[in-house]
């Protein structure tokens, strides 16, 4: 029997079993198997120490006894013990060689993968921008960090839905219809859409202050346009439509596309089922004249605090607000797309409202009996400048990403051409392409979302340590190994492939097999990062492998397996990379 993608899994499945054998299984034994220490293993299973201890057992004895029922992994490990009771996996070269020849492709990994949520529905929620203004770099990490986790869903078996919830209904729109009607430049208009209405928002902005009687015929603007004035609905529609084209330019350049732009708009008419609902259920409750949910059980949501901090479904005066549409795409996704998971990306303020939202959602779910996805808030920082202050231009304005993107393309056309002067200017443009966008994203990635990170041009471009250079560098170095020996990496020639020997071959196939794990830790935490650790462990791996072992030697034997090993190097870092969202190039 072939080894499976993930052996992380293949042991966990073997330990229950084991454990079941001993009667362990209905007492609450989890193997607890993960990556090893590489002086101990390739994997260990912690799971009998925490189960001996709470059972007042000998730890290392239980151990014993689940290795004695553990004959079947023996042709492909090595088992050991080690401590008071951890048990310790050693792939034999032989079990190597076989999980290299099987896994050869990305559509191989990605078949291996899949099993993780196969049949699942997992609807995803980031980026999120408001019309009619420019993405800034504040919309740079859920845009990021939502498109990896979809693919890291897609890759493990999940039907990803991406669903771009703008921000396109509110008072805001009262303000930019007054302006347009008085100050649009219809030449600007045509050629930078979304800069014009910018500016027409500001100047609508400006000429409204709290009191004036011009505030009033925004305001009478924004009533024409709920009530569905023709006039005000085509300008509205206008606005949302040359938005999404600028913000598609943005997405073509990040790689990300949607499968809806369901923004705040389209819910409007279904919050009426909302309020109705959590009234006849008693969860919302009418607090002067607004209607609210307060989760008493929760020490920071109770009414008996000194600050009360209800949930508020809709306000005093009638109107709906993030609350009202939240709860309403939740419903939605829920009974329209069947989701069996719902992800919602965005930056750690809004991490009261969603912890809100999805305590009333369950508890709405459960009075009407509704079936409940699982429910996930991503949440992340903010990126800095080295004082930790938020990101600005020399002159104290926000920066466009859209600039950003423009600016990192540029720095890469002067590294590429600094380092590959002969190189065609067009391919210099692509390669720069590549690593500028690449370099972005990777820098976002590589960091733990939840912390904010330091936004350094020096170290996102640099072509050493954990960057999207390097990374690309070392895809584009394999790639040249088969260029240069005219080999068609494609069809690699590994059919006399041997089981690896020297220990820097030994040590790159087993970090090869990881790859499994650290996709599965990527996916259940969502969180990129994992994903991105490990393949800049992977280059490393080859690197030392590359340095220590020559590649084409004359013994076709040796020659055949350290071809196989740089190609499902090559294999595995494109792969990862392309979960990340980056693009990958033959040659730098």
């Amino acid at each position: 029997m072939s080894l499976p993608f993930d052996v992380a899994a293949h042991l966990d499945t073997a330990l229950r079993a084991a454990a079941e054998s001993l009667g362990l299984a209905g007492r609450g034994f989890e193997p607890e198997v993960r990556v090893a220490d590489p002086a101990h293993g390739d994997f260990q299973a912690n799971g009998a120490l925490a189960f001996a201890k709470r059972e007042k057992q000998n730890p290392r004895a239980l151990a014993q006894q689940l290795v004695d029922k553990l004959t079947s992994l023996q042709a492909d490990f090595d088992l050991s013990l080690a401590g008071p009771g951890f048990i310790n996996f050693r792939l034999k070269p032989a079990a190597l060689l076989e999980w290299l020849r099987t896994f050869g492709s990305e559509p191989q990994l990605q078949a291996g993968a899949a099993r993780s949520h196969t049949g699942q529905t997992w609807v995803v929620d980031y980026s999120s921008p408001n019309t009619a203004k420019q993405m800034h770099v504040g919309h740079l990490r859920s845009a990021v960090i939502g498109e990896a986790i979809c693919r890291l869903l897609a890759f493990t078996g999940a039907k990803v839905i991406r669903d771009n919830h703008l921000g396109d209904w509110g008072t805001q729109f009262g303000k930019l219809i007054y302006g347009y009607k008085r100050w649009v430049d219809e030449a600007a208009l045509a050629t930078d859409a979304i800069e014009e209405l910018e500016r027409l928002y500001k100047l609508g902005h400006a000429a409204t202050p709290e009191g004036s009687p011009e505030l009033d015929e925004a305001r009478a603007e924004l009533v024409k346009l709920q009530n569905g004035d023709p006039a005000n609905v085509a300008l509205w529609k206008k606005f949302s439509e040359v938005s999404l084209a600028a913000f598609q330019q943005i997405y073509d350049r990040l790689g990300i596309r949607f499968d809806h732009n369901l923004g705040e708009s389209f819910y409007n008419d279904k919050v009426e089922r909302v309020y109705r609902e959590l009234t006849e259920t008693r969860l919302a409750e009418d607090s002067n004249g607004a209607l609210v949910v307060f989760h008493d059980e929760h020490p920071r949501f109770s009414r008996n605090t000194e600050r009360p901090n209800p949930f508020m479904v809709r306000k005093a005066d009638g109107a709906s607000g993030y609350a009202s549409t939240d709860l309403a795409t939740a419903l939605y996704r829920t009974e329209h797309f069947h989701a069996d998971g719902i992800v919602v990306v965005t930056d750690f303020r809004q991490g009261d409202h969603f912890e809100q939202l999805f305590l009333t959602v369950r508890k709405w779910f459960a009075a009407k009996n509704y079936r409940l996805p699982e429910l996930h808030h991503v949440t992340f920082g903010a990126v800095t400048d080295p004082e930790g202050k938020a990101l600005k231009t020399r002159d104290g304005g926000v920066i466009k990403l859209k600039a950003l993107l423009d600016e990192s393309e540029d720095r890469a056309f002067a590294l590429v051409t600094e380092k590959s002067p002969d190189v065609p200017e067009n391919e210099r443009r692509e390669i720069a392409r590549a690593v500028g966008i690449g370099s972005v994203q990777y820098a976002d990635l590589c960091q733990n979302r939840s912390s904010n990170y330091v936004f350094s041009w020096d170290k996102m471009m640099s072509f050493d340590g954990n960057s999207a250079p390097y990374m690309l560098m070392m895809v584009a170095r394999v790639y040249s190994i088969f260029r240069k020996t005219g080999l068609d990496p494609a069809n690699p020639p590994v059919s006399e492939a041997t089981a690896p020997e020297s220990p820097q071959e030994l040590v790159l196939a087993r970090k090869l097999i990881q790859f499994a794990d650290a996709v599965q830790s990527a996916t259940k935490q969502l969180r990129p990062h994992f994903l991105c650790l490990y393949l800049y462990e992977l280059a490393g791996a080859y690197s030392a492998f590359y340095a220590a072992d020559k590649v084409i030697v004359d013994d076709p034997a040796v020659r055949a397996r350290r071809l196989l090993l740089c190609h499902r190097t090559l294999i595995v870092l494109e792969t990862g990379l392309h979960l990340l969202g980056l693009r990958t190039l033959e040659r730098m």
